[in-house]
């Protein structure tokens, strides 16, 4: 397994390095698009499908990575590029400050009261004038970037986010702190009683996906080089995660992947059929959402994990009374 996972690695990467050769830069935009979205993505799945905290509100996460990007690349000229990690940095300390307040919330409560922060944010940004209010402002440090490599540069950044955030899933997931994650999903008051700390073991993913979710909407507004609050704090955000999340399967690796394809060839398909345009393709994708969960409730990834016995990305640990008889190997 070790060997297929270095080997679907280095094709990444030879992948990525050769699309800036082999693709204009429209093709370009869309790829790097597809990618922030599924490290969007892998952040939602990381809190809903492995804490069961269902988020409404993650796209405040989105919009505040952005904003700032734009306002202090501005402010202090400095190359949007630099300030990206800085802003991923800003958002887990957002969602630190928050956690306190979220977390005495349960179920439903917890998803509505991180959506209203996000409307809150909402607000704010389009009532501040150094924000651009509610005409948004475009990001005047572009003087400082070479726009002949920018949109090669952005690919690159977004395929190192989707790497990062896949391979970082998976790690924390194989990780003591996955386990635990996954227990208080799975039943917290049993989780309490073994000795898991629920509060900071919910207190860490919460953190960590906000992080991603901020650095990624930098990127894609840094990309497009402009921001307002309509789109840096859209709620489609959101659904799009979650239909991804849902549609791929959730608690899992694999699916936001499978979800992430679906969801962009179901966009392109439907922009490039005639007659068709707007947001058709978001109720296709809802359509496709409500099947997958009659049919399939653990997503698709689920499904053929149940029929084909593929395993991909496991979590599963070897228990222990295996590796005593099996000598002590794994």
């Amino acid at each position: 397994m070790k060997a297929l996972g270095l080997v679907l690695l280095a094709l990444y990467l030879a992948a990525a390095a050769a699309v800036p050769s082999l693709l204009d830069a429209g093709w370009m935009t869309l790829l790097s698009e597809v990618l922030l979205m599924l490290a969007m993505a892998q952040m939602w799945n990381l809190l809903a499908g492995y804490t069961g905290l269902v988020s409404l509100g993650h796209q405040a996460f989105i919009g505040i990575g952005a904003y700032f990007v734009f306002y202090f690349s501005d402010r202090l000229e400095l190359h949007p590029f630099l300030l990206l990690p800085v802003a991923g940095i800003v958002c887990a300390l957002v969602a630190a400050l928050l956690a306190p307040l979220l977390f005495r919330l349960r179920d439903a409560y917890f998803s509505v009261g991180i959506w209203v922060f996000a409307e809150i944010v909402y607000l704010l940004a389009t009532k501040t004038r150094e924000l651009g209010a509610t005409s948004g402002v475009a990001l005047k440090s572009m003087r400082l970037v070479d726009t002949e490599t920018f949109s090669r540069d952005t690919f690159w950044i977004a395929a190192l986010l989707a790497l990062l955030a896949v391979g970082g899933v998976y790690a924390l997931i194989r990780s003591r702190l996955g386990l635990g994650l996954m227990a208080v999903r799975d039943n917290e008051l049993a989780a309490t009683s073994i000795g898991i700390d629920v509060w900071r073991n919910r207190f860490a993913a919460f953190t960590i996906s906000a992080f991603g979710c901020g650095i990624a909407g930098a990127t894609y507004f840094t990309g497009s080089m402009f921001v307002s609050p309509e789109a840096g704090f859209d709620i489609n955000w959101v659904v799009g995660m979650m239909s991804i999340v849902i549609i791929g399967g959730i608690g899992t690796i694999e699916g936001p992947i499978i979800g992430t394809l679906l969801y962009f060839g179901l966009r392109e398909g439907f922009t490039a059929w005639a007659g068709v345009s707007g947001s058709w393709y978001l109720v296709a994708m809802g359509l496709v959402a409500i099947a997958v969960m009659l049919v399939a409730p653990r997503g698709l990834w689920g499904w053929v994990r149940e029929h084909w016995g593929w395993e991909g990305f496991s979590e599963r640990r070897t228990p222990p009374a295996t590796l005593l008889a099996d000598g002590g190997q794994p």
